[in-house]
């Protein structure tokens, strides 16, 4: 497996400035790749060890270029997440100014972080979307387009100035990356870790989704992402990418993941791996008997039972 990592390019998105956070990204060559799916399609052929690319933002939940990727095709495993702050810069060729402005370029994702910031000051431009925000960048540079939404620090890289910065509709905006592979055991747990799945009802029918809530709120395990995504069958017929506080090794999300497995017609394991945010996480106990203790105990339990020990 080459000593390698692919990410959403070209060089100089947000992306790229996520991933070189890493420490291990120091020891790897970086490749960019023109989409999401290219970057992770590299490791599913063996052509790069991982993938990074972005997941989820503040402002407009998952980004569903990436949760479509990995509830298609062969299993890949989420080995990392990070979180970065998010600002844009309207970025243009030399000399233009706002009054010239007709055409605007950026990631789908980022129109609605700066949709208000649009309506305020370029009410009338005309949104183009891009597959990068350094794309974007780059197509203005070749006078595609008149300006692009992008990270300030990609103006230097396509010969272009910043003529707005700090730009966002959101105070604290943030995007969510992962580090995405092929299947491997998970990172032993940390204390503060997430576990990623997607799952598919046997049927649509009253109360089907509440069936699945309930696997994880008779166990205290607290959802952190639920978004539906349409598999392709037919109206009306969706998966449920989720992600939920816990570690598979837990015995709470054990028991939730087996839950699932039995109700569920499929369940896709994406991973458990370290959480990004802030230390350990919050235990929430909604019913009494869903602290970790009480699950081993009662295993314990079981397994005397079985060996004529009650």
């Amino acid at each position: 497996m080459p000593a390698s990592y692919a990410y959403l390019g070209p060089e100089g998105t947000f992306t790229e400035v996520a991933l070189r956070t890493l420490p291990e990204a120091a020891t790897r060559e970086l490749i960019p790749y023109v989409s999401v799916q290219s970057a992770l399609d590299a490791v599913r052929a063996g052509e790069a060890e991982a993938a990074f690319v972005p997941i989820e933002n503040s402002v407009e939940g998952g980004i569903t270029t990436t949760l479509d990727e990995l509830v298609a095709g062969t299993p890949l495993t989420i080995y990392r997440e990070v979180l970065l702050s998010i600002t844009f810069a309207l970025l243009v060729r030399p000399g233009t100014r706002l009054s010239e402005i007709k055409t605007v370029t950026a990631h789908p994702a980022a129109q609605p972080q700066v949709r208000n910031w649009l309506k305020k000051h370029l009410p009338d431009v005309v949104w183009e979307s891009a597959a990068s925000n350094a794309d974007g960048a780059r197509l203005v540079q070749e006078g595609r387009y008149d300006a692009a939404f992008a990270g300030e620090f990609a103006a230097a890289r396509y010969g272009l100035e910043a003529l707005e910065t700090g730009i966002h509709d959101a105070e604290n905006a943030q995007t969510r990356f992962v580090l995405v592979g092929r299947p491997a055991r998970p990172a032993a747990p940390t204390g503060a870790d997430k576990t990623s799945i997607v799952v598919w009802q046997r049927d649509d029918h009253p109360g089907g989704l509440r069936d699945l809530l309930g696997e994880f709120a008779t166990r205290g395990v607290n959802l952190m992402l639920l978004q539906s995504r349409p598999t392709g069958a037919g109206i009306g017929n969706y998966c449920f990418c989720i992600d939920a506080e816990g570690h598979i090794s837990d015995r709470r999300m054990a028991e939730t993941l087996m839950g699932l497995k039995r109700v569920c017609l499929q369940v896709r394991f994406l991973g458990s791996y370290p959480r990004a945010d802030v230390g350990p996480a919050e235990v929430r106990e909604p019913l009494p008997g869903t602290s970790d203790d009480e699950f081993v105990s009662a295993a314990d339990w079981v397994a005397r039972c079985q060996d004529g020990r009650f």
